[in-house]
């Protein structure tokens, strides 16, 4: 890991960190995680396990810090851990087509459907997050809405990223394709 990625990993974890502050809430606190979308561009920037792996545990330490969905700290952990290994696999075995713009959001809205299932899975059933909500209506209510945030956001955000990543001297998998 090269100085340079950090500091690009650490700008990416803070923008997300940033709008996930003031994104307000919407069923019972939960709302949508734009550190996801923010973890998934820098997994398609940079598509190693060290990285994942910082990545991961950066998003989902912030993500549960801010959370306003009781117990959320370790769900939130957990489910960016999963959602960040298996999107690193699944770009991994999809490198030729994941510079296609509409499959990477494909993959996000995937992932971003992964990381909500897990995250409510821990919250309410390893954890017995008691917030008067089943599983259903908070996937419905929430998770669903935020894959649509988070594609939107994506599709804004990930140009915008690759041009700057492009015009400088970083070394990640767009610089080198």
């Amino acid at each position: 890991m090269n100085t340079k990625n950090l500091v690009l990993m650490a700008l990416l974890v803070g923008v997300g960190a940033a709008l996930y502050v003031v994104t307000p809430g919407m069923v019972n606190g939960m709302k949508p995680d734009f550190m996801l979308t923010m973890m998934f561009i820098g997994i398609l920037l940079f598509p190693t396990v060290k990285e994942t792996f910082l990545l991961s545990l950066a998003t989902g330490v912030l993500s549960g810090l801010f959370t306003t969905f009781p117990a959320g700290l370790v769900p939130n952990i957990i489910d960016k851990a999963v959602t960040g290994f298996v999107f690193l696999a699944v770009v991994v075995v999809l490198k030729k087509v994941v510079s296609n713009i509409a499959v990477s959001a494909a993959l996000v809205g995937l992932g971003t459907i992964l990381s909500g299932g897990v995250f409510l899975s821990v919250a309410l059933f390893v954890f017995n997050a008691n917030v008067g909500a089943t599983f259903a209506v908070l996937f419905a209510g929430v998770v669903l809405p935020a894959v649509a945030f988070n594609v939107v956001a994506f599709v804004i955000i990930y140009p915008i990223v690759t041009k700057l990543v492009r015009r400088s001297k970083f070394s990640t998998a767009i610089s080198q394709a």
